[in-house]
């Protein structure tokens, strides 16, 4: 066996917490006086403060700043977010980029604090080490001693701790670009019209809305939602069941379609009830209510609440079957808030009061090649861009629960008795735990409905729910997502009112290295 000198190239980081900082460029620091870190102490320049944190607190920051590999604004929220919480060094050790992350440790603790002016761009780039290796080989073979095999897997150990700092830190900016472009749409959004009312008011006086009300006429959509039992006797046992609060009161039932609600609410002691509805079903109501000779009780009316005159200055109790799918797609919240606002007395009932919204997540391979996959190879042609056209728009379909591999996780609740037009645009960060190893291909979205009344009723949209009309609304991935039992899935969704559709929505979904928008309109 012969030996020879092999020279392997590798980068090395062999820094440690007592390496100095004097790779730190000096910019008039005799004229700076800085303030510890850690202590209330107080060093003339840049050089003699590094200096004290390493003797006094054994931390070299700029060892700390090539560890996590910090770019300027992550040391900038670095430095702020220690002040901040009186962070210690052994505090820091345990800590990762996340923990000071938020934009609210871009905002100075000590004015002109000198540790904010540098550059950490201009660090110098630490020097490449290279070890020499004296091994053994023959045949092409390279013998490595056990020590200098285990002086390679630590450094292959700190190689792969870098790469994966450098990855969280990419994520982190993508996650930085996404919410200034989120901030920059709702800018224009705002420049564009003065306020979310405006928008509404203008949408809803135009011609544009007329389609909504059109589909209300056709009798199929009726015969759907009177079969969804679910839903029809949720609120026919919401109104019997406390019959005694609605003794002799005025109800407003809003967009009373066939006028099912209406006749709930006369048989429960109502003795007044007045029906609104704009779509030309308002007619076959009006024959239903003389049919069932509830007419001395149900007043109709055609037309948009906002145009037209109720005959009573205020009611007692509002009801609406106002949701649409995802909760808030096509709905009537904003008339709902309208009727509150101006005819609903102090301490009156709106039937339902509260609403959540909710989303888990999907593992159904088998449907994400039906749907997605589907466009890779159609008779032997590529259709990839129907493949992104497909992905914008949700999807409403009953979701089988064997498919479900997360827990869910609560997005917004609505309290109809505060919330404004403006709570259509929210966002909303949720945490996903895995419940099965596979792969997630979609993020299922659906609502629940509260009656807080005191015999209180609910019902859930949710995949483990009996089935409604509204199902479920499916946000299909554009490529599947490995996952782990016990993994724990961060995310953010970020719901935005339509510019051009009042009644339309833009869905934003981050997940793990995820972003995909989505438009309901």
């Amino acid at each position: 066996m012969t030996e020879q000198e092999v020279t392997p190239v590798i980068e090395m980081d062999e820094t440690s917490d007592a390496d100095s900082g004097d790779d730190w460029s000096e910019t008039n620091e005799d004229a700076q006086t800085v303030t510890c870190l850690f202590c209330k102490d107080t060093t003339d320049g840049i050089t003699n403060a590094l200096k004290h944190l390493e003797v006094l607190h054994n931390f070299a920051l700029s060892n700390f700043i090539t560890k996590h590999s910090l770019d300027t604004y992550s040391y900038i929220k670095l430095i702020n977010f220690i002040r901040q919480k009186n962070i210690q060094p052994e505090q820091l050790n345990t800590l990762c980029i996340k923990d000071w992350q938020n934009d609210e440790y871009l905002y100075p603790v000590i004015e002109d604090d000198p540790l904010l002016m540098y550059d950490v761009e201009d660090l110098e780039k630490k020097p490449v080490n290279v070890i020499s290796y004296t091994v053994n080989s023959e045949n092409g073979c390279v013998t490595l001693s056990e020590a200098h095999f285990a002086e390679l897997q630590r450094t292959i150990q700190t190689l792969k701790a870098q790469l994966e700092q450098r990855e969280i830190a990419c994520f982190l900016a993508k996650q930085q670009v996404n919410e200034m472009v989120e901030q920059a749409q709702k800018l224009v959004l705002d420049d564009e019209q003065e306020n979310v009312e405006e928008i509404i008011e203008t949408k809803r006086n135009s011609h544009a809305d007329e389609g909504y009300f059109n589909t209300y006429s056709h009798f199929a959509i009726h015969h759907e939602m009177l079969t969804d039992s679910i839903r029809t006797k949720s609120y026919r046992d919401a109104l019997f069941s406390n019959s005694t609060r609605f003794n002799n009161c005025i109800m407003l039932d809003v967009g009373c379609g066939t006028g099912i609600l209406s006749m709930f609410a006369a048989i429960s002691g109502c003795r007044k009830v007045i029906s609104v509805d704009q779509s030309d079903v308002i007619y076959q109501a009006m024959d239903i209510v003389r049919e069932n000779n509830l007419d001395n009780v149900i007043t109709l009316k055609k037309g948009r609440l906002e145009d037209i005159t109720l005959g009573e200055e205020k009611v007692d109790a509002i009801i609406s079957e106002w949701m649409g799918y995802f909760l808030l797609f096509e709905g009537m919240l904003d008339t709902i808030i309208y009727a509150r606002d101006h005819y609903l007395v102090t301490n009156g009932v709106l039937m339902p009061n509260r609403c959540s919204m909710s989303i888990v997540g999907s593992g159904d391979t088998q449907r994400y090649v039906d749907l997605i996959d589907y466009w890779s190879n159609v008779y032997g042609f590529k259709m990839s861009c129907m493949k992104n056209e497909v992905l914008k728009e949700p999807s409403i379909e009953i979701c089988r629960p064997e498919y479900i591999i997360t827990t869910p996780a609560e997005i917004q609740t609505f309290d109809l008795y505060t919330v404004t037009t403006d709570c259509v645009n929210f966002s909303a960060p949720f945490n996903l735990t895995v419940k099965k190893t596979g792969s997630l291909t979609a993020i299922i979205g659906y609502f629940d409905v509260f009656f807080d009344l005191e015999t209180a009723i609910n019902f859930s949209t949710g995949p483990n729910a009996p089935p409604t009309h509204w199902k479920q609304t499916v946000f299909s991935l554009k490529e599947p997502i490995s996952i782990t039992e016990g993994e724990v899935l961060s995310g953010k969704l970020i719901c935005r009112r339509h510019i051009k559709d009042v009644r339309g929505l833009i869905i934003t979904i981050h997940i793990k290295d995820f972003s995909q928008v989505y438009y309901m309109n």
